[in-house]
């Protein structure tokens, strides 16, 4: 009788311990705020800097919710703006030989559509036709974590999320970017929540390439809802 019972306290234990894919998601959504919360935002605006290479860079990132993006880096008196807009994207990089507005299409535009969505693409994967898998557990700085394979409908192309298996945040992503023709591995470690109008959103990100450092991104200022004049994503603005 006792080893009847320790099995079917064991089986319990192990079936409390058990976690769909669906259900962690569901857990990180209700950690940052809630899928609702996100998608009832009309706009975000980020203000912050960008550390990189020795040099303190201003960012500034405002998007309207699911329709438009626009980030802003400056650079020894040069900017690096990246733009999105119903369905189109493009790009100023003056340190890249784009002096000028170049439309970027395929997976660079898919990745800036992603942008102007304020919900991670892992959040409502569903509706946005994406694949998800659990692949296990594993830490990340010794936190052990979640780990998510994405597949992005349209391209294909793959995330890897780690969402703690504490308190259901996201700790590390993984993804890659073609940079100067070569596609490169992008880690991105999230640290620094904190709450804006009910988002709970990453102030501090930093991004390693080769395990290397990359660069840091502190933002110091997040404004949910604050009025954007629809002409800052124009092509002249």
């Amino acid at each position: 009788m006792k080893k009847i019972i320790l099995a079917i306290l064991c089986f319990s234990f192990t079936a409390t311990r058990s976690q769909t894919v669906d259900e962690i998601i569901q857990k990180y959504s209700d950690a940052v705020g809630g899928l609702n919360t996100f998608a009832s935002v009309k706009t975000l605006s980020m203000t912050g800097n960008v550390a990189m290479q020795g040099m303190d860079m201003p960012m500034t990132v405002q998007i309207i919710n699911g329709k438009a993006m626009k980030s802003n880096v400056e650079v020894m008196g040069q900017k690096i703006i990246n733009l999105y807009k119903d369905g189109k994207g493009w790009t100023i990089n003056p340190f890249a030989g784009a002096t000028t507005p170049t439309e970027v299409t395929g997976s660079e535009l898919n990745d800036l559509q992603n942008q102007a969505n304020i919900a991670n693409q892992l959040m409502d994967y569903k509706k946005r036709g994406n694949k998800v898998e659990l692949q296990g557990e594993e830490d990340v700085d010794t936190v052990k974590c979640f780990k998510i394979l994405l597949t992005r409908s349209g391209d294909n192309k793959t995330s890897t999320y780690f969402i703690s298996t504490v308190d259901y945040l996201l700790k590390k992503s993984i993804s890659t970017k073609d940079i100067q023709g070569q596609e490169v591995e992008i880690e991105s470690y999230y640290n620094g929540y904190k709450y804006f109008d009910g988002l709970k959103i990453s102030t501090d990100i930093t991004v390693k390439m080769q395990g290397q450092v990359f660069q840091e991104i502190k933002f110091s200022d997040i404004k949910v809802n604050r009025e954007i004049d629809e002409k800052v994503f124009d092509l002249n603005s």
